[in-house]
């Protein structure tokens, strides 16, 4: 029998956590739910993507998203923020102020890689920088359960968060990774990539889930712990950093 979220197009992966993967660029969306508040990881590409994600949260869960977690400044994972009007959004510290003085880079990222230049323009006109800013760790407060967010780049850009999700009952912690992982590809390094610290970046997102964890990458199916410490090692190789200890 399908779950309510895998009817919505949805991957449970946990008790009230799933993700979906969307459609052109394979970016990961994440939902977290508690008794009082619902988590986004990540908003898409569009601002009708941002919409389209809110309606099917709140078609699932009959309440609306309350908080937004972006894991970079990548214009797949932050376009569609503005869908989310009146939500408390988080980021690594830094992304707000580079999103607010590099809009017309990202618009033109976003029509570089095959967004509508209109939608491109109309999202990053309206784009939402984080309200809050995470430095190190800040747990965020969903009534009956808690979200840890971790600031654990510099690796895939300058301003990468993971979101932790303690297990329950036994079941593993959930991380979502954003790009410093991907699975449907190689890392993609871009120009605002940080190759030397990529592999410390995986690092410490080990160490922040451990080795029975389930990690969500931000392209790509869902991995174990095996598959952070190969890519880790292969970035390592990739960029000429010693290996881990």
């Amino acid at each position: 029998m399908h779950t309510a979220w895998e009817e919505a197009g949805w991957e449970q992966l946990g008790d009230g956590v799933a993700r979906r993967r969307m459609p052109g660029w394979d970016e990961t969306i994440g939902v977290i739910a508690g008794t009082t508040g619902v988590m986004i990881v990540d908003t898409g590409a569009t601002l009708r993507d941002g919409a389209e994600l809110r309606r099917t949260i709140r078609g699932v869960l009959g309440r609306d998203v309350t908080h937004v977690a972006l894991t970079h400044p990548h214009f797949d994972h932050v376009l569609g923020t503005a869908a989310f009007a009146g939500v408390e959004v988080f980021g690594a510290a830094g992304l707000g102020d580079l999103l607010r003085r590099g809009k017309d880079a990202l618009r033109h990222d976003a029509v570089r890689h095959g967004v509508d230049r209109d939608a491109a323009a109309e999202a990053a006109d309206l784009l939402v920088a984080p309200h809050h800013h995470v430095h190190g760790q800040l747990t965020v407060e969903l009534g009956d359960r808690q979200v840890l967010l971790a600031n654990v780049g510099p690796g895939h850009t300058a301003h990468d968060l993971a979101v932790l999700v303690p297990g329950r009952q036994g079941a593993p912690e959930i991380v979502f990774c954003g790009d410093l992982v991907e699975e449907s590809g190689e890392p993609q390094a871009g120009p605002d990539a940080l190759p030397q610290q990529w592999p410390g970046a995986l690092d410490r997102l080990l160490a922040l889930g451990g080795e029975d964890a389930v990690y969500v990458p931000g392209h790509g199916a869902v991995v174990d712990a095996a598959f952070v410490h190969a890519q880790r090692d292969a970035l390592a190789a990739r960029f000429g950093v010693a290996p881990a200890p």
